[in-house]
């Protein structure tokens, strides 16, 4: 099993940036890709980004790409989200997650998740 902890959610302005990070520890030899979600109140949990083990490969959900950027650690067991220009649409909770796989999931297949940071943009 991976166990992953975020990190780096806050209070910012809008227009501001944030970077979250994601440790992961447990049984971080195999390969395994990691991603972000994010659940707002009163909303359903949405994909935000992926990227696979290598970190060679990464996907964004369409209306946050270009804002947002994850990549993964030299070590490979931290992942990151970078957001800029946030929006207080972009308020929620973030989640970070992970499944063993040596390719890049493009949807929810993910069996480990984080206890979620939050991130709230005032306007």
């Amino acid at each position: 099993q991976v166990q992953l902890v975020e990190s780096g959610g806050g209070l910012v302005q809008a227009g501001g940036s944030l970077r979250l990070s994601c440790a992961a520890s447990g049984r971080t030899s195999s390969s395994y890709a990691m991603g972000w979600f994010r659940q707002a109140p009163g909303k359903e949990r949405e994909f935000v980004a992926a990227i696979n083990w290598s970190g060679s490969s990464t996907y964004y959900a369409d209306a946050l790409e270009g804002r947002f950027t994850i990549s993964r650690g030299n070590a490979k067991n931290t992942a990151y989200l970078q957001m800029d220009s946030l929006k207080p649409e972009d308020t929620a909770v973030y989640y970070c997650a992970a499944v063993y796989t040596d390719y890049l999931p493009l949807g929810n297949e993910y069996d480990y998740w984080g206890q979620g940071t939050q991130v709230t943009v005032s306007s």
